[in-house]
């Protein structure tokens, strides 16, 4: 296996840290960019050398690429809320998209090999057939995912044009945790930690928007992938020679209150629930199909039981009730 010189954007972020770990653990040489407005310090593997910055800052990004020289990049930096996109659609196009052709120049004039891209099944909006495959139309319904959907598109002109490949990763919802590594958000809109949080007694219920929608209880369906499964995929893509777009899920989906239940089970806690009306745009179901990856790379989902995946995430949030913030946490770079 050859040795990558590999610059991780948002490697401060819940899937980038676990990624830059497992890259590390692989033996590669491993550079974090970050500017930590969203992601945490103590969430950086000390193996790795770290570099704060923001992609907005042009001289920034080069200067690092010239130090560094990565042959791969993985890109993880980005604003990633839907709602607040549809609040705040310049941030996220400018953050997602024009920040990102800094780091695209930026990586053609060292003559980076390849960029694994961090993108979304938002870009799909709201799917005509599932499960979703990679063949489905992209017809984003929100800035956040159009602001991926440009990014895509600019990497197949920097592909055609400049050389530079690419892997572009659609997920579904990243979730679980490591040992040592888990979500930590403010705030924190993901269900997962949310349903935890309430078993742990900081959050008095967990809200359930919309139980009217066409699935078996009402509520929808969504398809949860492991943060090791999902970054073990980037480890295998960025040995690719040719650009490819993959979906990355488990392809089968869990309704909120599945969620909610697995989640009581193995909490062993009530956690209270209140039903409140649906949210503007969220469709009923949204399920990947990952059979091209799994066809032509052979990954496979090692833990893809929604118990498996809760029963991790419960262990780190036992563990860090107060995420990243803990003072314990704390640790000083060499």
């Amino acid at each position: 296996m050859a040795i990558e010189n590999v610059l991780v954007l948002g490697g401060a972020g819940y899937i980038g840290s676990v990624a830059v770990a497992m890259l590390l653990d692989e033996g590669h040489r491993v550079a974090v960019f970050d500017s930590l407005e969203r992601g945490h310090e103590q969430a950086i593997d000390l193996r790795s050398i770290f570099y704060r910055g923001n992609l907005g800052d042009r001289d920034r990004i080069r200067s690092v690429c010239k130090a560094f020289e990565p042959t791969v990049a993985m890109h993880f930096s980005a604003y990633a809320l839907v709602g607040e996109s549809m609040e705040r659609p310049s941030a996220y196009f400018q953050n997602n998209f024009c920040f990102g052709i800094n780091l695209l120049d930026a990586l053609v004039e060292v003559r980076t090999r390849m960029i694994v891209f961090s993108s979304t099944c938002a870009t799909f909006g709201i799917p005509k057939k599932l499960p979703i495959t990679e063949d489905n139309l992209q017809a984003p319904t929100n800035p956040y995912g159009e602001s991926k959907l440009m990014f895509e598109r600019a990497l197949l002109w920097y592909d055609r044009l400049k050389g530079l490949k690419h892997v572009s990763l659609r997920y579904f919802n990243a979730s679980g945790a490591t040992e040592s590594l888990g979500e930590d958000h403010d705030p924190e809109t993901h269900l997962i930690p949310n349903v935890l949080k309430a078993a742990l007694g900081q959050k008095p219920y967990v809200s359930i928007y919309g139980t009217d929608y066409p699935t078996p209880d009402g509520t929808c369906i969504r398809d949860y992938i492991h943060i090791r499964d999902l970054c073990k995929a980037h480890l295998m893509v960025m040995r690719l020679s040719e650009s490819r777009q993959y979906n990355l899920g488990n392809g089968s989906g869990y309704s909120v209150r599945d969620v909610v239940e697995t989640a009581r089970v193995v909490t062993e806690h009530p956690i209270p629930v209140r039903e409140e009306p649906r949210r503007p745009g969220d469709p009923p179901v949204l399920v990947g199909s990952s059979g091209r990856i799994q066809a032509e790379l052979g990954w496979r989902p090692e833990f893809p039981q929604l118990g498996d995946i809760i029963q991790s995430a419960w262990d780190w949030h036992r563990r860090n009730p107060n995420g990243y913030k803990d003072p314990a946490r704390a640790r000083t770079r060499e």
